[in-house]
């Protein structure tokens, strides 16, 4: 099969490799479409290494295909099911083999493409939201970067719970695409960085940025108020203003989902399962495709993926 590979000079290149096996408790899937994130870029510099299992040159996150085979004691996945799934790695190829347990359905009527963009944003953005940061209605909500695959899917999961969402997003050309992802009946307002404070205090920041003046934003929240570290981009050496953080009694929350146990990626994909693909299959949610490229076409994806000007997932198609 081929996939991309990762060089000894950090390049991207399409390369041949084996078809993969499903072993116990798994399945090989035929590739329709896959997801890129920061995290291939990072692994490419070095600074982010697969975990344990899954191949250490061969990025990607998020996959969505066909179950093509099945291992041993696998049950609830037949041949032919179309499936998406969140994996340590490996997904920017033709094939993969995943976890059984780690398979969400795609629902009628959603691309490849789409399919693709959903597991790793919503995964992050549910737990980070709902599960992490325990948003309730009312409660307002800075996303920053918000822009991006994750930060969409951090604007919608704070809106469907019932948040006054904040959207920070530095081009004003993307504000009107961005308004257009709030559910009817959600207040959701867009703004550049340099207008954040107007609209605080917050009761949650998510910070999918990074860079050495993000946590001054700690600032800007309400008493008990939470930040969440998700994205660190654009550096991940920060200072905090530790007596700020105190006196609001607010709350530092780091999460990441990559180098998780197994057992810790299977609970976190039934929660998805269950709670997060039927508002997806509902239309509550969507998953804006910025742009789609061929496997050959892999280095101009994550050029594009690095560069600037995005709105929503970039996502490999592997030729059928």
């Amino acid at each position: 099969m081929r996939a991309v590979v990762i060089d000894t000079n950090g390049q991207f290149r399409l390369a041949q490799r084996p078809d993969p096996v499903p072993g116990p408790g798994e399945v090989v899937l035929r590739i329709r479409a896959a997801g890129l994130n920061a995290a291939d870029l990072q692994q490419a510099r070095g600074d982010y290494p697969a975990p344990p299992g899954w191949p250490a040159d061969v990025p990607g996150l998020e996959v969505a295909g066909v179950v093509e085979a099945i291992g041993g004691a696998v049950s609830g996945a037949g041949v032919g099911d179309p499936v998406m799934a969140l994996v340590g790695g490996g997904g920017h190829a033709e094939r993969i083999a995943v976890p059984a347990e780690l398979l969400l359905p795609v629902p009628p009527g959603l691309s490849w493409a789409e399919a693709a963009g959903f597991p790793e944003a919503f995964s992050i953005a549910w737990e980070s939201l709902v599960e992490l940061a325990e948003v309730r209605p009312g409660d307002r909500v800075l996303i920053t970067g918000a822009a991006g695959g994750a930060g969409t899917a951090m604007v919608q999961v704070a809106a469907q719970s019932g948040a006054h969402t904040v959207a920070s997003v530095r081009r004003a050309e993307l504000h009107e695409r961005m308004r257009a992802l709030a559910p009817e009946g959600t207040r959701l307002d867009v703004v550049t960085p340099d207008e954040e404070a107007e609209h605080g205090p917050y009761d949650v920041i998510v910070e999918l940025v990074g860079g050495p003046d993000c946590l001054n934003r700690v600032e800007l929240l309400r008493r008990r108020g939470r930040i969440v570290i998700v994205g660190v981009q654009a550096g991940a050496t920060v200072p905090l203003r530790m007596f700020d953080l105190m006196l609001t009694r607010g709350r530092l929350i780091g999460t990441t989902i990559r180098g998780r146990t197994p057992a810790e990626k299977a609970v976190l994909a039934a929660t998805v399962r269950d709670s997060v693909v039927p508002l997806l299959a509902g239309e509550r949610f969507r998953v804006p495709v910025d742009t789609s490229f061929s496997l050959d076409h892999c280095a101009d994806a994550y050029a594009r993926l690095g560069g600037p000007g995005k709105f929503g997932k970039v996502v490999l198609l592997a030729d059928q």
